[in-house]
């Protein structure tokens, strides 16, 4: 990345002295209104109190963000998400049978909601060549804008497939990520392989950052901090956290927990 406006962006995003928390909170466009997203102003405003290094939300969700942070100083750093998805396989209502992926918006527009990188997914391991022939032109098209606008492209690279048993299997983590890489992503935000020992390796075969995404709250706080520290072993630059964070009973106290857990230290279980 030799572009000065990606560097100077992307620092407020992944700050050379810490392992980065970035909070991810676009989830309902996917999900619709799950626990954790019915008052979104005020749960922007405790991410900010809680120090976020950044916050990813959708186009549509910057007005809350504008709400919140009238009186806060400084700001995190803000990722626009710009795709949609049927390749998470969330809707009860009607399954996908089949994966669709579009673009709610482009790069152009994420610049002027004042954003600091965009984000798209990237999902492999569908078994439909068509779909992933389209994955990898769109997303393809989003870096080549983001060159042209000096702005960080985070693709969120993923194994999904209705024949795919272990989506976080290193070796499909080392595909995705690598692909995600060539086509001119600056940053990787990807699944846990379970283990810091695996996980590495995915992140030596990835030349550029890797952030971990935290999937579904299923643990306690003490669980999510052990996983962090974990992560922090890996090599990994960060975390991506979104319902391991806006769904905990005291986020602003979780933050700090995980904080230190990105600086290296140790705490005790609560």
């Amino acid at each position: 990345m030799s572009q000065p406006g990606k560097a100077i962006r992307l620092r407020r995003i992944l700050p050379c002295d810490r392992h980065s928390l970035v909070v991810a909170f676009d989830h309902a466009v996917v999900h619709g209104p799950i626990p954790g997203t019915s008052n979104p102003t005020a749960q922007i405003a405790q991410f900010i109190e809680g120090k976020a290094d950044a916050i990813l939300l959708n186009l549509g969700s910057f007005r809350y963000l504008a709400e919140a942070a009238k009186n806060s100083f400084p700001l995190p750093g803000l990722i626009a998400r710009l795709d949609w998805t049927t390749a998470l396989g969330t809707c009860p209502i009607n399954p996908a049978s089949e994966f669709h992926s579009c673009l709610v918006g482009h790069p152009e527009d994420a610049v002027r909601a004042g954003t600091d990188a965009v984000i798209t997914f990237l999902v492999l391991g569908s078994g439909d060549g068509n779909f992933e022939k389209e994955e990898i032109q769109r997303v393809s098209s989003v870096a080549r804008e983001c060159e042209q606008l000096g702005i960080p492209l985070i693709v969120e690279s993923l194994a999904r497939g209705k024949n795919l048993r272990t989506p976080n299997d290193p070796e499909w983590l080392k595909l995705h990520s690598r692909v995600a890489a060539e086509l001119g992503a600056d940053v990787i935000k990807t699944e846990y392989s379970g283990d810091p020992d695996t996980m590495r390796t995915v992140i030596d075969a990835c030349p550029i950052p890797i952030l971990v995404l935290g999937g579904t709250r299923t643990g306690s706080d003490d669980d999510i901090v052990r996983v962090t520290q974990e992560i922090v072993r890996s090599g990994a630059a960060g975390v991506f956290f979104g319902r391991n964070v806006f769904q905990a009973e005291n986020i602003t106290a979780l933050m700090q927990r995980l904080h230190a857990a990105l600086r290296g230290e140790v705490q005790p279980s609560r």
